[in-house]
């Protein structure tokens, strides 16, 4: 009986996460433009990956660069939100609301596409610095700024980030806080001594989830900056897409997807094993 009510779940893992798996596996070592059948080509996608397209390694920079950028910030502020939202007493499920919707809708093809407008040569940026004065810039069409269209994005999204370290906060005793105010500790001993250390479980679960999340965007450089200009945007999922679905090489872009599968799999060990140093558990 308890396999028969599992047995949706086995089906559709099997069916739509373990088999398709092993199929992109397979297809990663064959020459494969979704009209022909897979012809087996060995390791040659992976040679011409790391020796013969400069693209990718672009793409890589990019999305390292990224990830390196938006994911600190959206933690951080989401943090700090959190931070705001453990002292505020009443209305807090109001506020709490509030600030998690941009996340519900954030990663959607309308914001993106809102985003874009706001951004863009006649938006409400540079329509708010024209009012007092200042000229506008092309915010999307410059290699330089246009990366952080996309990073203030992803911190934009900060909701998951907030709720999971507000109800981090909620679960430190309040008796190291007493202790603390009868030693004379000043709120910044208090922060670091012991809300930071207290939340370190919580850092450990948003730092692997953003970090997962960050690798793995998409719909904004598709949606806002199509990758470009020059490349500046050109995000690794978005790169396996045109590989996949403009030149129809899916063999290539099954490649790139384990290669990322690698690089995210290799990020989190390395987190995983560099928590023994800094995460810290009550008891």
């Amino acid at each position: 009986m308890g396999y028969l009510f599992l047995s949706p779940f086995i089906f559709g893992t099997i069916a739509f996460m373990l088999f398709p798996m092993m199929y992109s596996l397979y297809l990663s070592f064959t020459d494969f433009n979704l009209v022909g059948s897979p012809q087996w080509a060995g390791l040659a996608n992976y040679k011409e990956m790391f020796t013969n397209d400069p693209v990718f390694w672009e793409s890589m920079r990019v999305t390292f660069f990224y990830a390196g950028t938006a994911v600190p910030f959206r933690l951080i502020f989401a943090l700090l939100i959190a931070l705001v939202l453990n002292r505020v007493v009443e209305m807090v499920g109001i506020y709490r609301t509030l600030l998690y919707l941009p996340s519900i809708v954030g990663g959607s093809i309308g914001v993106s596409i809102m985003w874009r407008q706001l951004f863009g040569n006649d938006g409400a940026i540079n329509s708010m610095l024209e009012s007092i004065g200042l000229s506008g810039h092309s915010w999307l069409g410059d290699p330089n700024t246009a990366i952080w269209t996309l990073v203030i994005l992803y911190g934009w999204q900060f909701g998951s980030s907030m709720i999971i370290f507000l109800a981090g906060l909620r679960n430190i005793p309040g008796i190291y806080y007493e202790a603390a105010e009868v030693d004379g500790g000043t709120p910044l001993q208090k922060f670091f001594r012991i809300t930071l250390p207290m939340l370190t479980p919580v850092i450990l679960f948003n730092v692997i989830m953003q970090v997962i999340h960050g690798f793995m965007a998409f719909t904004p450089a598709f949606i806002i900056t199509e990758g470009g200009p020059v490349n500046s945007t050109l995000l690794y999922v978005l790169y396996m897409y045109r590989q996949a679905f403009q030149f129809f090489d899916m063999g290539y872009a099954s490649a790139l997807a384990w290669v990322m599968l690698l690089i995210i799999g290799i990020f989190t060990a390395i987190i995983f094993k560099s928590s023994d140093y800094w995460v810290h558990y009550d008891g």
